[in-house]
């Protein structure tokens, strides 16, 4: 998940007797950004533009690259968050109307040249302080992005593809991992082959992605439909093309989720090359069930299938 060792915007020397020296660069820090340009993209997806005097170290990591939007407290100016080691715990601790609303988003673009990260949002009512703030985004709007420092030599964190070299693919996702899917079909190699399917909410959804040939990439519109109503039985159907042997897959035991205690998020990196290898992303209740039709029900090797509970359905989003 998200590293915590991460220093507030700017905090970057400190002085001492003998002038200033350089703290240590943390894996991630708080980029003070605006808002270039809010696009509406269909009827669910808005693509906002953000901009900041330092967005040009803001790495870009590519493929489904977490950060965490954060957003200004009502009639304030900027964004705040804790520093140290312990900020997740301090900022929990303060009291709501003290604590800047944080909500979890996958970099869709970085231009370093251009001090610009671009980040897809989903439109789903302003029912939370991400969903409000998101219908009235404006140029010139203040907020911050927690994300990759690019001036840290090491391994940042937030990355969860992470395929063998070898093999087919099937990545799977509501609209919540469209853009982490689109991000990571952008970093494919040529070479690559396997089947993409993407559950939205209406047919008008359907964004342009950039895939290798060997990718076959569905789009499956509810319109109406249940959340995995499209989705569950799509990659039932693509998991029985991809994983046939000429008979039936042996069944593997499984221990279920329960995504109402328990966080659904599991990213094993297999040691060896597979068949298949399986990434799956959106509500949390749809992916376990996929999950375990893909583990327990066509024989796949767990290790080979990631997944992660992006949100869940009549929860709030998480932070």
């Amino acid at each position: 998940m998200l590293s915590d060792r991460v220093r507030p915007a700017g905090e970057r020397h400190h002085a001492t007797g003998a002038g200033t020296a350089t703290l240590p660069v943390a894996p991630w820090r708080l980029f003070d950004v605006q808002v270039r340009a809010a696009r509406r993209l269909s009827p669910s997806f808005l693509r906002v533009t953000f901009t900041g005097p330092d967005l040009d170290r803001f790495a870009d990591n590519g493929y489904d690259q977490r950060m965490k939007l954060v957003l200004p407290l009502p009639g304030r100016h900027g964004v705040h968050l804790p520093g140290g080691v312990d900020w997740y715990a301090h900022w929990r601790a303060l009291p709501e109307a003290e604590r800047c609303p944080i909500r979890t988003y996958t970099v869709r673009a970085v231009r370093q040249h251009l001090a610009e990260v671009d980040v897809d949002l989903v439109l789903h009512g302003d029912s939370g302080p991400a969903g409000r703030w998101a219908l009235r985004a404006r140029p010139g709007d203040e907020a911050g992005l927690l994300g990759p420092d690019a001036g840290y030599d090491g391994e940042h964190g937030g990355v969860e593809f992470r395929p063998p070299s070898a093999g087919r693919l099937l990545l799977a996702g509501d609209e919540t991992a469209v853009p982490a899917i689109s991000a990571i079909l952008e970093r494919l190699p040529l070479d690559a082959r396997g089947r993409v399917l993407l559950e939205v909410p209406d047919p008008a959804d359907e964004l342009p992605v950039v895939a290798p040939p060997g990718i076959t990439v569905d789009w499956l519109a509810r319109d109406g439909g249940g959340h995995g109503s499209r989705l569950l039985p799509a990659v039932a159907a693509a998991a029985q093309r991809l994983l046939s042997t000429g008979g039936p897959a042996p069944a593997a035991p499984i221990a279920d989720v329960d995504v109402d205690r328990t966080l659904l998020w599991e990213v094993p990196t297999p040691s060896a090359p597979v068949p298949v290898y399986a990434w799956l992303a959106g509500e949390a209740g749809v992916i376990r069930t996929l999950r375990r039709h893909l583990v327990a029900d066509r024989g796949m090797d767990r290790r080979a299938v990631a997944f992660m509970g992006y949100w869940r359905q009549g929860r709030a989003d998480p932070a």
